[in-house]
């Protein structure tokens, strides 16, 4: 009976582990792009996407403050340099924000 249910089990699990998105799958499909403040953004709806964002956004946003206290400048202004780095490294045909906040495809 256990072997069986483990029969069953397996293939469910390697589909929801083939189904599972990481970040270059979500900008590259679409649904993520950078954002002109230094963070992510959901150009398309979709929960996991948005899940992969709040978490990298989260580690952006910790990362910005501690090299802002180190060099004496607000969290703002490295989000901001973050952000022309980021965007000039994205792939093309992924999404970018521009100054006006626009979304357009690189």
């Amino acid at each position: 009976m256990m072997k069986k249910l483990l029969l069953l089990l397996v293939p469910a699990l390697l589909a929801f582990q083939a189904m599972a998105m990481d970040l270059h799958q979500a900008k590259s499909m679409g649904y993520l792009g950078e954002q002109n403040d230094g963070y992510l953004g959901l150009v398309k709806a979709n929960d996991e996407a948005r899940a992969i964002m709040d978490e990298v956004n989260a580690k952006r946003r910790a990362h910005y403050q501690k090299i802002a206290a180190q060099n004496q400048i607000s969290t703002d202004d490295v989000a901001k340099l973050a952000a022309e780095k980021a965007i000039r490294a994205a792939d093309k045909g992924e999404w970018i924000q521009d100054a006006k906040g626009n979304w357009l495809r690189k």
